[in-house]
């Protein structure tokens, strides 16, 4: 081989080599490559800035310099174990974990990994992106769409305040007169028939009392703004209560018939936000049969081959074909009051909660058929073993 090819061979590979420290220099994400024995052998400009060593400091150490402690003890043994066995664990699968930088913060991490064989032996490439910016942005949505979901909450029952207002106002009534009932007794002179009457009078204000107040502890259940917190729940006892808003609120009163599944499942929910969806569907159904003196809507609970499930029904004329495409769309509404936003915060609901809300419109002598899927409370169990 001559001297003009050695000098062209070596040219080609520095000029490789440029090309290639300047693609790393300047690739976004974090990118290191570790030998056999997980040293660091190649750090580029965007794992400075990620974890504050800098390719002096790092290079030729352990990987396990930005690893969170308890990784870092086991590292050793997976790459060991890897070269034993061939068993992969991350390598050629992106999974989010934890990286650690030089102050000791932790932080999420996306991690790709891939293997390159050369003759010196295997290594190792890790692709690293911070996900902090993105954990951030989708933590603003959430709190966005909590904020969206209760002002729909609010309104609701601002909408259903006269009716509510007459709720109240019943038994704040009925406790006013039994007071003054007593009163004219104790004036009157007591003995004992009228002690006996002063008693059965106290204990209906009491009762009375007792009615305004559980019917202002729902409405504050309701509206509260509250962190969501999603269990295993008992869906009957949920929709028995939000069916129980809902007739409070109602100022044309419908029949309402309740089928409860027994055997059904406990439920992977956030009961205020189910109660939300349920009490939007009920007065969607009771505005749809205004002025039928056969009104009639049905609510059921029922299990599905996929988990549990709450259909709302009603006896009316069912929704117009042109309504469909808008139907769950936000704003969108034919009502003269309101925001339009029930029926789309109710599918944002069942779809966060690994669910859907889907509708069967009717027509043609059949009402509207809305079915609120959710998951079976084992699904938070499983959800949980995945991370």
């Amino acid at each position: 081989m001559s001297l003009q090819t050695d000098v062209s061979r070596a040219t080609a590979e520095s000029e490789s080599e440029a090309r290639l420290i300047s693609f790393l220099d300047t690739a976004v994400d974090g990118i290191l490559v570790i030998d056999e024995e997980a040293r660091i052998l190649v750090y580029n400009i965007a794992c400075e800035r990620l974890f504050g060593w800098t390719a002096e400091e790092a290079i030729g150490r352990n990987v396990k310099l930005i690893m969170p402690m308890a990784y870092g003890r086991a590292h050793d043994s997976y790459v060991s174990n890897y070269m034993d066995t061939g068993e992969r664990k991350i390598i050629g699968i992106g999974r989010e974990v934890h990286a650690r930088h030089k102050d000791g913060t932790e932080f999420p991490v996306e991690l790709s990994v891939g293997e390159a064989r050369i003759p010196q032996g295997r290594q190792f490439i890790g692709i690293i992106r911070d996900l902090r910016p993105r954990k951030e942005a989708e933590q603003r949505v959430r709190e966005l769409q909590a904020d969206l979901v209760h002002i729909a909450r609010v309104s609701a029952i601002d909408e259903m305040g006269a009716a509510l207002a007459h709720e109240l106002n019943q038994p704040l009534t009925a406790i006013m007169l039994y007071l003054q009932a007593g009163t004219r007794t104790i004036r009157k002179g007591r003995d004992a028939r009228t002690d006996d009457a002063l008693i059965s009078v106290m204990e209906k204000a009491v009762h009375e009392a007792d009615r305004a107040g559980a019917i202002i502890s729902r409405m504050r259940q309701f509206v509260e703004k509250r962190e969501p917190n999603r269990r295993g729940v008992d869906l009957n006892a949920v929709i028995d209560e939000a069916v129980e808003l809902t007739l409070l609120g109602m100022r044309d009163k419908v029949r309402v018939v309740r089928i409860y599944s027994r055997d059904l499942p406990p439920a992977f929910a956030e009961p205020v936000q189910i109660q939300q969806v349920v009490v939007n569907l009920l007065r969607n159904a009771a505005e749809a049969l205004r002025g039928r003196p056969d009104g009639e809507v049905r609510i059921e609970t029922t299990a599905l081959d996929d988990g549990p499930a709450v259909i709302v029904s009603d006896n009316g004329p069912g929704i117009p074909p042109e309504a469909l495409p808008d139907l769950f769309k936000a704003f969108a509404t034919s009502k003269k009051t309101g925001m339009g936003l029930g029926l789309s915060i109710s599918r944002t609901i069942a779809q966060s909660h690994g669910g859907d809300l889907v509708v069967d419109p009717g027509g043609n002598g059949r009402g509207a058929r809305f079915t609120l899927k959710l998951q079976p409370a084992e699904t938070d169990e499983a959800r949980t073993g995945e991370d």
